[in-house]
């Protein structure tokens, strides 16, 4: 019989009791090689030294443990300090220059011509900064009022538009306006004014919380907490504010990092230190805290522009794009202001689409693309159309509100839809409607894409002339509108009729309004590409005053400085048409018919009245106004009208 450990036996774990109940026993057990009795057999582990060790060794493991722990906390403690950076990166104590030229040279490297603002203590640098380097200042009586001029600024003309206000309530005026920029997704760069970092949060004045108002309206914040950060730190929020589905950008400078040290300094290190211990280490912090603030601050750094991320359709898509559309026999398409995020492609675009010979449908940005009267742009009964379309292309139109929800898509129809933002692309898709190709890439160049691979490609002229003569029939029904008479004042689709008859060709028309501006949509049309501004999708009203002044900047040509026409019917008539029928009464849409020209008059502009007396004077005074403009004054048509039927059935909500 042999004896012996049976090595496929279960090995209990090292240090368990075994049979006698002492630790450090390994306990076997198995059949011996003749398959009779059970053999047990105990190993009894010999200790190690180090087993055996005293339990005093332990305390230079400990001690070890300690010291290095010590050493990552005061090491730690140096990098945010700022120690270590200023071993190599020196403050230049004599200097007078200060944050607010970082920042300025930035905008001038990315092109930016104009800074829209209203001014503050805590911004007054930047603004002096970009003053010297041939970047006009424009300044505003509304914070909000500066934004929306930087939003038509970005829309026009390609670049970001930029506004800069000053801390606390300077920035919450401008929420409005940077909520509509991010719907109307425009790039737009706010520059707000903070506290002294050291003081944040310690009760100083109009010091706020800034980034987390900002957070869920911007695709970029960030606060500069060093001047040397100024750089970077703006060129990563110029390219976000471009790359991707374009919109509002945020960055926060505190006044001490765009003052220059000399008065820095003076605030914020006492002239005699206290005395004492905590005297001297509270003066070694400040002095150290204001040292790593400028350290390195005058070093050369790159200012241009970061390379954008911008979405491109893939050429397999395009292609299948092309396959479902070659193959239509009643195509439509609806663009949308997506089209136009580069602006200086406008005529491309234009081109494009008039060689595509695609019927279409243009909404925000993208009105006036195919100038006045052109055969392919249709302007009414959209929805009838969308019903009877085989093939629609949604060429940066989104299926909210405006498609009620997808719903006036008829199931039957092929759907292309090309967006940069994806969740925009598939806004109700699993509810109203399904597209057959969802393109996530830019809208401009898919469409030239698409008309380069639908080269020779012509549809029958019948599906053309049908939409053409449902137009002529609702153009004709405006006629009747407009020769209906009204129980007091002008008919305000007659006014807009002749507005439409005397409108120059290089007007820019910027619509802020409700009742007489949804109105305007239907009658007056825009002569070209980019001569169109509304709000968006957010339907703000008061964007007119900052977007006129943005346009006028843009298009210095434009017949702005500005005209604007007022359509004063004493109400707010878009909630009451709707309010009175349904709830019994008017309460709160009542208003008076306001002497608004002697208002602008009162304001240094040049006022006009159009109302029922001077009524066969119509574009008369519309002619006078106009010269009035070119001679460079900004002038208000006060226009009292009566109510009409003509949007009976639309609502506000």
């Amino acid at each position: 019989m042999r004896i012996g450990p049976d090595y496929g036996a279960p090995l209990s774990p090292v240090g368990d009791p075994g049979k006698d109940g002492l630790p450090g026993h390994v306990t076997r057990s198995g059949p011996n090689s003749a398959g009779g009795n059970a053999i047990v057999w105990r190993c009894h582990l010999m200790e190690t030294p180090a087993a055996a060790a005293p339990a005093g060794s332990l305390f230079p493991s400990f001690l070890l443990l300690a010291c290095g722990t010590l050493v990552a906390a005061l090491l730690g403690a140096a990098h945010r300090l700022g120690l270590f950076y200023q071993l190599l990166h020196k403050v230049d104590k004599a200097s007078i220059r200060h944050g607010g030229e970082n920042v300025a040279a930035v905008l001038r490297a990315h092109g930016v011509r104009f800074i829209f603002t209203l001014v503050g203590g805590h911004i007054s640098p930047l603004l002096v900064a970009c003053e010297k380097l041939g970047i006009r200042v424009v300044d505003t009586r509304h914070e909000v009022t500066a934004v929306f001029a930087a939003d038509a600024m970005a829309r026009l003309s390609g670049t970001v538009g930029v506004a800069a206000v000053t801390a606390g309530p300077g920035l919450t005026n401008t929420v409005t306006a940077v909520k509509n920029a991010q719907m109307a997704q425009s790039p737009v760069l706010l520059l707000g004014g903070a506290a002294s970092t050291l003081l944040q949060n310690r009760g100083a004045l109009q010091a706020i919380d800034q980034l987390s108002l900002f957070r869920p309206l911007c695709k970029f914040c960030a606060s500069v907490r060093r001047v040397r950060d100024i750089v970077p730190t703006m060129r990563a929020a110029m390219a976000a504010a471009q790359s991707g589905t374009p919109g509002p950008v945020f960055v926060e400078l505190p006044i001490d990092v765009l003052y220059p040290y000399f008065m820095v300094q003076k605030e914020m290190v006492p002239a005699k230190p206290r005395k004492g211990l905590v005297g001297r280490v509270v003066s070694w912090y400040l002095e150290n805290y204001l040292a790593n603030l400028f350290a390195g601050a005058w070093e050369p750094q790159p200012e241009g522009p970061l390379p954008l991320d911008i979405p491109q359709a893939s050429l397999q898509q395009v292609q299948r794009c092309v396959e479902i559309l070659s193959r239509a026999k009643r195509p439509l398409m609806v663009l949308g202001s997506q089209a136009l995020l580069t602006p200086k492609s406008a005529d491309k675009l234009r081109a494009a689409v008039e060689t595509l010979g695609v019927p279409c449908f243009l909404g925000g940005m993208a009105r006036g693309l195919l100038g006045r009267n052109h055969p392919l742009h249709i302007r009414e009964n959209r929805s009838a159309a969308l019903k009877k379309a085989d093939v629609i292309v949604l060429a940066g139109t989104v299926c909210d509100f405006r498609l009620s929800y997808g719903r006036v898509l008829s199931h039957s129809s092929k759907i292309i839809i090309v967006n940069r933002n994806r969740e925009d692309m598939l806004l109700n898709s699993d509810a109203f409607w399904k597209p057959q190709e969802a393109v996530q890439g830019d809208v401009g160049s898919f469409v030239l894409k698409l008309v380069e691979g639908l080269q020779g490609q012509t549809w029958a002229p019948d599906w053309v002339e049908e939409l053409r003569e449902a137009d002529r029939q609702k153009e004709q029904t405006f006629r009747e509108k407009a020769a209906m008479p009204v129980a007091q004042h002008l008919n305000p689709v007659r006014v807009l009729q002749l507005v439409e008859e005397t409108l120059p060709d290089n007007s820019i028309l910027v619509v802020d309004g409700g009742d007489f501006v949804g109105t305007a949509a239907h009658l007056v049309q825009p002569r070209g590409p980019l001569r169109w501004l509304d709000p968006g999708a957010f339907g703000t009203l008061g964007v007119g005053a900052g977007f006129a002044l943005g346009a006028k900047l843009c298009r210095p040509d434009a017949e702005i400085p500005v005209m604007a026409l007022v359509g004063n019917d004493a109400g707010w008539t878009q909630i009451s048409r709707e309010q009175v029928p349904s709830l019994g009464s008017n309460v709160a849409c009542g208003l008076a018919y306001t002497d608004y020209h002697k208002a602008a008059m009162g304001l240094g502009a040049r006022g006009l009245l159009l109302s029922r007396e001077n009524e066969d004077q119509v574009v008369k005074v519309l002619h006078d106004a106009q010269q009035q403009c070119r001679d460079g004054h900004p002038v208000v048509v006060n226009i009292l009208i009566g109510r009409t039927d003509f949007r009976d059935g639309s609502i506000a909500v």
